[in-house]
């Protein structure tokens, strides 16, 4: 695959960040499907045309690299659609899967100028991308984005503390069972749909990636899944079509209440 470093910035102009390969793609912000969920979320009309100044959109194939650490970051955005990871190479060259992007998560950081870590795109991903200095400009001037991003990076903080307990303390089963409950209710959530019925998505990630960023073996994985299919919790078609039958049931699996939290 083709990363940031095999662009000739002189035919892709001033957006050196983006994969040869991508394939610009429009979407006008009032059809947007993360708009009650993205950093525009907040913003008024006025507002919304100063962010449409300034984005882009760009699409991203499977296996993708989006930013390799270390490497300059001009832009920052949103996941529109697809699953995108974040992986930390160590100075031996091993790698750990850190974490996860779904839709409607924030990519980057205003006053930081490097990536902190490689973002490759698991799926075909649609990123809405904002010019990364004009958005910085915005953020001092309006209000309802600086706010929304703060909601933001504090729902992320909560997310990485419960990720903690989820990676140090649950068993197997109930890690696969606590990661399926995640990207569950985020696509409910996405879709404005409840959990109170039969909740249908596809699973974003191969049973390889699944064990990495568990840190779990694939044998292991591979046999959880098999035993919460054959134990009712989940209807697996194929490797990645999965419908939760209900969602409570999934979530007592995972060791959680019914908002996600984790039972005292």
């Amino acid at each position: 695959m083709l990363g940031e470093r095999d662009l000739d910035p002189d035919q892709y102009g001033t957006m050196p960040m983006v994969n040869k390969r991508s394939l610009a793609v429009l979407q006008e912000c009032e059809d947007c499907p993360i708009k009650h969920r993205a950093v525009c979320a907040r913003c008024e009309d006025d507002e919304l045309q100063q962010l449409e100044e300034i984005k882009y959109y760009r699409k991203f194939e499977a296996g993708q690299t989006i930013i390799w650490s270390g490497d300059r970051m001009d832009f920052v955005g949103s996941v529109v659609s697809g699953i995108a990871t974040l992986t930390q190479t160590m100075e031996d060259g091993r790698t750990q899967m850190v974490g996860l992007l779904l839709p409607s998560d924030f990519v980057g950081r205003p006053g930081r100028g490097a990536a902190a870590y490689d973002v490759v795109a698991t799926t075909d991903l649609v990123m809405c991308c904002f010019r990364k200095a004009p958005f910085e400009d915005l953020m001092v001037k309006t209000p309802h984005i600086a706010q929304r991003l703060l909601e933001m990076t504090l729902d992320e903080l909560d997310a990485a503390r419960e990720w903690m307990l989820v990676l140090g303390r649950k068993t197997a089963r109930e890690k696969i069972a606590s990661l399926l409950s995640i990207i569950a209710r985020r696509n409910a959530t996405l879709h404005l749909s409840t959990t109170d019925g039969p909740l249908v998505f596809d699973l974003p990630l191969t049973r390889e990636a699944m064990a990495d960023y568990l840190g779990l073996t694939l044998e292991t994985v591979s046999r959880q899944i098999s035993a919460l299919k054959r134990d009712g919790v989940i209807v697996l078609e194929g490797k990645r079509h999965v419908t939760i039958p209900d969602m409570s049931r999934l979530m007592d699996e995972a060791g959680d209440d019914a908002d996600g939290g984790v039972f005292a």
